[in-house]
């Protein structure tokens, strides 16, 4: 059977109306409460990150203050690299005058003496060289005069110096006969001395 609607149109669109006014009124309020509860998760979240700055602040506050109470040891650890690097900067290229006279009186011929001895060394600009180039890098030279009974003893003497540590390149400057055929010679020679010559704290090592 089929039914008939005798509402008048306009109480039937009044209706429809209604209807559309409560559904797009119950819509409204569910938008707006999920967007309440959206800013209430967010004003946890505020809060809470808020929470986790203020506790990462004091942390910080608190390294800063052992810091601060730290610095002075960090100023004298600073302070004494800066004098060991003086100390090893004063100390570059030191001989050892003491071990060079030591290594004089094993190489010098029984028949001859000296009667002067001169040493200079250059002082230290740059890290000293290792290995081969210690050998070839010169810092200072010695010089000699003394009295030697015949010539071979002379070239004897040329000949022991190059045996030394760090001693090299040496040279006979003069050699002349006191007396004619008395083959007794004043002479005067000298050498070269290599980085190699220097001290241990003279090539950037330890403190002697």
């Amino acid at each position: 059977m089929s039914q008939v609607n005798l509402l008048p149109p306009q109480l039937r669109q009044r209706q429809a109306l209604r209807r559309l006014t409560t559904i797009v009124i119950a819509v409204g309020i569910g938008v707006l409460a999920l967007i309440g509860v959206f800013y209430f998760l967010q004003s946890q979240r505020l809060a809470a990150a808020e929470d986790d700055l203020a506790a990462q602040q004091q942390t910080n506050d608190g390294l800063q203050t052992q810091i601060n109470e730290l610095q002075p040891f960090a100023d004298l650890q600073a302070e004494l690299a800066a004098k060991e690097q003086l100390v090893q900067t004063v100390y570059l290229n030191e001989v050892s005058w003491s071990s060079a006279l030591l290594d004089i009186s094993r190489v010098i011929p029984d028949a001859s003496y000296l009667t002067n001895l001169t040493g200079q060394v250059t002082a230290g600009t740059a890290p000293p060289p290792t290995g081969e180039a210690a050998d070839a890098t010169l810092i200072g030279t010695m010089s000699f005069t003394g009295v030697a009974q015949e010539t071979e003893t002379i070239a004897t003497w040329l000949t022991r110096l190059e045996q030394v540590q760090g001693w090299v390149n040496p040279w006979m400057t003069s050699a002349q006969e006191d007396v004619p055929r008395s083959r007794i010679y004043s002479f005067s020679s000298g050498l070269d001395l290599a980085a190699s010559a220097a001290t241990e704290r003279g090539q950037g090592g330890g403190q002697q």
